[in-house]
């Protein structure tokens, strides 16, 4: 169940040293880890959430223990409710009307959009999905009406620095045979 309405990320250059920014982020504040993994090229990656305070608490920690080792961090005190568990993979399948796909080039970058794009229209996450088996890179996929989808898409977009937006598309109306492997 979702702790608290914050999100941090720390990408650390090191593995070693990730698991050692990892331990500190736990030991710091009651957070919880979401996510901590390996990721190409050698690359490790931790996730947080819980409430503010102790978020933002870790997430200093975090950033101070990874020094010079850190590559990409993110502090989202207001996290749409629904990240915490798309990171952790429990999406809700359910009927897929219009679909939209957003690709970012960096995890931070990927949370950051999927983040506004949830909170800017009436739409529901299908998918998120952060480095691991894509190069470093994320992506995630949204559902609902075409004017929803298309609002997504651009606040998004207009979230993130261009140079990190790889490609969005839309399908107005998914084949079933697509909508089923989603």
């Amino acid at each position: 169940m979702f702790q608290g309405p914050a999100i941090a990320l720390f990408e650390v250059e090191s593995i070693a040293r990730g698991y050692v920014v990892a331990d500190a982020v736990v030991k710091k504040a009651p957070v919880r880890l979401l996510m901590t993994d390996t990721v190409t090229p050698g690359k490790f990656l931790v996730l947080i959430d819980g409430e503010v305070a102790d978020v933002e608490a870790s997430f200093h920690e975090g950033v101070e223990v990874a020094g010079p080792l850190l590559v990409d961090k993110l502090y989202l005190p207001l996290a749409h409710a629904d990240l915490s568990p798309a990171i952790r993979g429990a999406v809700v399948p359910g009927f897929i009307d219009s679909l939209a796909v957003i690709e970012l080039s960096t995890v931070a970058a990927t949370l950051l959009a999927a983040d506004a794009a949830l909170k800017a229209a009436q739409v529901r996450l299908l998918k998120l999905e952060l480095a691991r088996g894509i190069g470093g890179k994320g992506y995630f996929s949204l559902t609902g009406s075409l004017d929803s989808v298309e609002a997504a898409i651009a606040a998004a977009s207009t979230i993130v620095a261009p140079e990190l937006l790889v490609n969005t598309e839309i399908i107005a109306s998914p084949h079933g045979d697509l909508s089923s492997r989603l």
